[in-house]
């Protein structure tokens, strides 16, 4: 692991909902809450039999599941898992429905909105009078929020809704915290779509392009999610974990 990724005891005693945290991003944000001394339950579409476990960390997680783009079962999530102290949302909709603009219709783009942006809200909404005094909201994006890119504009527009929610909802539920992870190209899961060569060329490419000269990986999402949960002055931020993506021109 590169890096310096150890936030020591610093959840003891502390509950962790993390809503796709059953692989990718999410998963790695579980271990590293694990790491840090929570109680982590990670909820996500895939039935609990179907999910690896393949560090130490993952013995030590509950497991639930749950549909984002179904209200009623985020609500009867929340209702299980009862009080909770920080909540994070990393479940994304299939890259497949991303859509072209001159390709889609209107419910083809509602479909990515209700997943992303509605899915992040209704765990907000159903997580957060469920939430113990100190806790926190955090959701996850993309720099695409910020830098648009031909083929995804439903990408870029719920993205940027999804941030400008948090900054509402910080101030609305305050002193509940509430912030936004910005990450950029990540080595994980979401790109399992691609065969072995296609995502070591993605790899190759990112390295060259990025000013830090590498790949994020889950561990870096991690990191930064455990930040987001202990810093009592975090809210309405967003924390952007791009390696410098912003800044340069697109692959």
């Amino acid at each position: 692991m590169e890096g310096n990724h150890d936030h020591g005891r610093a959840l003891e005693g502390r509950r962790v909902v993390i809503v796709g945290g059953t692989s990718g991003m999410g998963l790695g944000a579980a271990r590293a809450a694990a790491r840090a001394g929570a109680e982590v339950i990670v909820a996500g579409r895939r039935p609990s039999g179907e999910r690896a476990a393949s560090a130490p960390e993952d013995a030590r997680l509950a497991h639930e599941t749950v549909d984002v783009t179904d209200e009623g079962s985020v609500k009867a999530l929340f209702e299980r898992t009862g009080e909770l102290d920080h909540l994070l949302i990393t479940a994304a909709p299939n890259p497949g429905s991303w859509g072209v603009f001159l390709e889609q219709d209107v419910a083809g783009a509602q479909q990515f909105m209700n997943a992303k942006f509605f899915g992040s809200w209704a765990c907000a909404r159903y997580a957060a009078p469920r939430m113990r005094a100190g806790g926190s909201i955090t959701f996850l994006t993309g720099g695409a929020a910020v830098r648009p890119r031909a083929g995804a504009s439903m990408v870029s527009a719920t993205f940027a809704a999804l941030e400008t929610l948090a900054r509402g909802l910080a101030i609305e539920i305050g002193p509940l915290r509430v912030n936004t992870i910005r990450p950029g190209y990540t080595d994980s899961e979401m790109w399992s779509f691609l065969d072995d060569e296609a995502r070591e060329q993605l790899r190759q490419k990112v390295r060259a392009a990025m000013p830090v000269r590498r790949i994020g990986t889950v561990e870096d999402i991690g990191h930064a999610a455990v930040f987001l949960m202990t810093n009592p002055q975090m809210t309405g931020a967003v924390l952007e974990i791009t390696g410098g993506e912003t800044l340069v021109d697109g692959l």
